[in-house]
């Protein structure tokens, strides 16, 4: 059963929020599918890597003494014992004043400790000239000077990305234990909505929030199912949303929250799950909820794009992050001053579109777009970043240091 409406505080509101989205379990999953999701154990590689001495270019492997001396204008003549390609493997070894012509990748020949680039060189198959003088160890990739067995070469939190699957893959790992994305379905509910891209209709209104929440959800690295637009009708609402429980962790909802008449969505989840619904001390928004049905999260956001945009930011972002095992939830904050004041709603969290600009070096300065205490889609849309304001905040004035959550990342 859902309680009744109070007033709760953005941190009390956002502490539930957190305690809703369960950290989902780990499991192993191919290099392909890791992509995106969170590391959950830290991984050691299984071979050095390389394992053994290399032929870091295409050219010839030398002993680096028997080039001293040598250069454009005094080139040093060695015969040319064999050709080896990066997939020979038998043995070769190389003897005093001799060379080995070698791809770039190749096992390094016994006794060779240098490759001379090929362009330093005539080519010569039976002999070579070599115009450059070597030290040991140059165009040499040393044996486990990459990687060495055993060693941790993935700390559990990080997020995968290409060149983590280059590091597991070089260290002979084929699958790997990773926190799954979360999967969220949104829907948005609402006699009034209808798909965008058809005729518009008087008393219509197109669903952006759908398509909006839906495209947050993925950015914050949930795969999404995004519903649509349902109707107020508390039968097709609860199919719907029962539907909807097979395959989410996180079901968004957004709408159904007036407190007039047709608004089924309290309704419709009282005999589902625990969905707690209150009045939190923000702006833009008013009221929330959020609870579990089952094993899935619920997150109830406002109608409004601006407050259901807000809300999602503010709650929704940072429990999605903690349940696909991100280590850090909130977003990057810079203080910066203000470019002109105005009156702040007294007692609610407030949340202000604008755009910040400067440099970590010379200082951000920030202003609002539109007028501050009306948020309109335009702004969300052209805004870099949502100016906090404490709900103790009355008046702001020019010139004012104000933390800024950045959002255009």
């Amino acid at each position: 059963m859902f309680k009744g409406i109070s007033m709760k505080t953005v941190a009390e509101q956002k502490q539930e929020c957190l305690a809703a989205a369960k950290v989902l379990p780990a499991f192993e999953v191919s290099l392909t599918d890791a992509i995106g999701c969170i590391l959950a154990q830290d991984v050691v590689s299984l071979v050095d890597v390389p394992q053994m001495n290399l032929a870091g270019r295409d050219g010839y492997a030398v002993q680096a003494e028997d080039t001293r001396g040598a250069s454009d204008v005094n080139p040093l003549s060695l015969p040319v014992l064999e050709k080896v390609r990066a997939n020979y493997t038998e043995p070769v070894s190389i003897v005093e004043k001799t060379a080995i012509k070698v791809a770039s990748g190749t096992p390094l020949p016994e006794g060779a400790d240098a490759v001379v680039p090929i362009e330093y060189t005539d080519g010569g198959e039976a002999r070579v000239q070599i115009n450059v003088e070597l030290q040991a160890g140059e165009n040499v990739r040393t044996h486990a000077e990459d990687l060495a067995a055993g060693e941790v070469i993935l700390r559990q939190g990080v997020r995968i990305a290409s060149r983590q699957v280059a590091v597991l893959a070089s260290a002979g790992h084929a699958t790997v234990l990773v926190r799954p994305k979360p999967r969220v379905v949104v829907l948005a509910i609402g006699d009034e909505l209808q798909e965008p891209g058809r005729p518009a209709v008087r008393g219509k209104v197109y669903d952006a929030n759908s398509h909006a929440l839906a495209s947050a959800a993925a950015g914050a690295g949930a795969q999404v199912f995004r519903v649509g637009a349902v109707p107020d009708d508390a039968r097709i609402l609860r199919e719907a949303i029962e539907d909807q429980l097979v395959r989410a962790d996180i079901v968004i909802t957004t709408g159904g929250l007036s407190y007039g008449g047709g608004d089924t969505l309290k309704e419709v989840l009282a005999p589902l799950g625990t969905v707690r619904f209150d009045h939190v001390g923000i702006f833009p928004g008013r009221q929330f909820g959020v609870g579990r049905i089952d094993h899935t999260s619920i997150f109830c956001l406002p109608g409004s794009p601006t407050a259901a945009l807000t809300g999602f930011e503010v709650f929704i972002r940072p429990a999605l992050r903690q349940m696909a095992g991100y280590q850090h939830l909130e977003r990057r904050t810079v203080r910066a001053k203000i470019a002109q004041g105005w009156e702040s709603p007294f007692g609610k969290e407030e949340y202000v579109q604008a755009r910040v600009t400067g440099t970590p070096g010379h200082g951000y300065t920030v202003e609002p777009i539109g007028k501050p205490g009306r948020p309109l889609l335009t702004g969300m849309a052209r805004a870099n970043c949502l100016i906090l304001l404490s709900a103790s905040t009355r008046l702001v004035a020019a010139g004012e240091s104000v933390d800024c959550i950045v959002i255009d990342q």
